[in-house]
């Protein structure tokens, strides 16, 4: 898992990426009832099956998800690479679940424009809300404090990162 973990890290594009998630699945067993706090976090996407370019790692596209399951929310959010990255963001807030031993449930609510937050602590946004008319969610296949793998109700696998330097409550308020 360390070889898979680095590469993801320092070359997300290489070849063997695949046969390492693959194989990283193959020995996980995932069990999200009380494992909430290993899920919880800012997690960087750095790999993906999908051929759609969002959800492709690029060097100069930051692609997190903000994952707060104790609180039933998330957000995906697309931000350019460094100090734009403030004033170029778009997110899509979601309610989550925890659907079985390795599912979570997701449930978009509202998506936008995020801006920077201003003095006196609020936050330039302009969010819509969102008509979710299938559901959507995500098979957790693969978890450490390092690593998620996990596939999406398209069958999509995604490869990501913690960002350790990140926290929820740089993108929600306390609830």
């Amino acid at each position: 898992m360390q070889d898979l973990i680095r590469l993801l890290r320092e070359q997300p594009r290489n070849s063997e990426i695949s046969e390492l998630v693959a194989a990283s699945e193959s020995q996980s067993t995932i069990e999200l009832d009380g494992n909430l706090d290993l899920l919880t976090g800012v997690w960087e996407l750095r790999w993906s099956s999908a051929k759609q370019p969002w959800l492709k790692q690029a060097d100069w596209l930051e692609n997190l998800q903000v994952l707060d399951p104790e609180n039933a929310r998330g957000m995906n959010l697309l931000q350019l690479a460094g100090p734009l990255g403030s004033v170029a963001a778009i997110a899509v807030e979601a309610e989550l679940s925890v659907d079985g031993r390795n599912r979570v449930g997701v449930r978009f609510k509202k998506g936008g424009w995020r801006g920077p937050t201003i003095p006196g602590g609020n936050r330039l946004q302009l969010f819509k809300a969102v008509n979710q008319s299938f559901p959507a969610w995500l098979d957790i296949t693969t978890l450490t404090k390092d690593l998620r793998i996990c596939r999406g109700n398209a069958g999509t696998t995604f490869a990501l990162l913690k960002r350790h330097d990140k926290s929820v409550s740089d993108f929600f308020t306390e609830i």
